[in-house]
């Protein structure tokens, strides 16, 4: 393999960061004129490299294999899985089935398949994009590497300017098989999707009002594109899920009272300039918050309240509507449903 001097230089920078040294003490290296021969430099690039907390993705504990989400998502609840694990109720075996119908990057959907081996897993989101990938590390993981492994070969030795064009001319194909809709290539299509969401900014996902993705390229030095070792797991994991295109409705007819359901809808923008929100052309809006409570009651009365119960409380949902109080007290409106159902129980 060759490389030229710049790609040497800021991969053998990227090299001493994973052993430990800080861009700052590599700086104090050189300018003490610490030599370091091409040769040797070449030899530590070919070095295998020490785990790193930031760039393990999977790992084996007591025969379990951990994984964690294959793309960076917004929103993401990887840092807050310490306290949400502390309400999975399958210890006793009463639920033995999980959904998740908003998945997202997946992180408490992971964590979950590391911890349990549940009766059956449902997950859906209204991405398509999102559900292609899942679907594709599922069913087509070797053919997803080989794509991903081109593309990190590719992206990681150009120049700051050379890796914008990359990543203007991946964005502009993913754009276009995202509007072909075309399934022979769907592959090629996670492939880029999970390319453009490890190099873009913050590893946002947004779309303008025609569909088409927008995120400007991110600066990372060495993103990790593809991470052979985490996807062979997630796919492994994914193996006995159940992966839908389409609403949090369609979740219905798998809930039962062994479900245990976890719902994290898209966020309602805060203010109106609020610019990373399109999780897809059409907007999620307060309208649909509401529908969502009605329709997570509703599930909720049918394993867990009597229909009596039921109307009287989502009355307290209906009433906020008839009164046209402000949509944006959503959080107190639930919070009122569940002190309610919470009194009866």
């Amino acid at each position: 393999m060759t490389f030229t001097e710049q790609t040497i230089d800021r991969t053998f920078q990227n090299t001493f960061e994973q052993y430990g040294l800080s861009q700052k003490q590599v700086a104090v290296l050189r300018k003490k004129d610490v030599q370091i021969t091409d040769a040797a430099k070449i030899a530590l690039l070919n070095a295998e490299k020490p785990e790193n907390a930031r760039t393990v993705q999977c790992s084996q504990t007591d025969g379990k294999v951990t994984v964690k989400p294959f793309l960076k998502w917004a929103g993401g609840k990887g840092q807050l899985l310490g306290e949400i694990k502390k309400y999975y109720p399958f210890e006793d075996g009463k639920f033995s089935k999980y959904a998740e119908p908003f998945v997202g990057g997946g992180a408490v959907l992971f964590d979950v398949l590391s911890r349990y081996a549940l009766e059956a897993v449902y997950i859906s989101d209204v991405n398509k994009e999102l559900i292609n990938a899942y679907r594709v590390i599922k069913n087509e993981v070797a053919t997803l590497i080989s794509f991903l492994k081109a593309y990190q070969n590719e992206y990681i030795p150009l120049s700051t300017d050379e890796r914008k064009k990359y990543y203007l001319l991946k964005r502009e194909l993913f754009n276009t098989l995202k509007i072909s809709d075309d399934e022979v290539k769907s592959v090629e299509k996670a492939a880029l999707m999970i390319f453009l969401n490890k190099t873009c900014f913050n590893g946002l996902y947004r779309v303008n009002r025609k569909g088409l993705f927008n995120v400007p390229m991110g600066s990372y030095k060495n993103p990790m594109i593809c991470d052979e070792k985490n996807l062979l797991a997630v796919s492994e994991k994914l193996q006995n899920v159940e992966i839908v295109c389409g609403d949090y409705g369609v979740s219905a007819d798998f809930i039962d009272d062994k479900t245990f359901v976890y719902f994290d809808p898209p966020y309602r923008p805060l203010t109106e300039t609020a610019s990373f929100t399109a999780y897809t052309e059409n907007s999620f809006s307060d309208e649909e918050q509401i529908k969502i409570a009605l329709n997570l009651i509703k599930v909720i009365a049918e394993h867990q309240l009597a229909d009596s119960e039921f109307e009287d409380v989502s009355e307290i949902l209906e009433q906020y509507k008839r009164e046209n109080r402000d949509l944006r007290k959503e959080r107190d409106i639930l919070r009122k449903v569940y002190l309610n159902i919470k009194q009866r129980h």
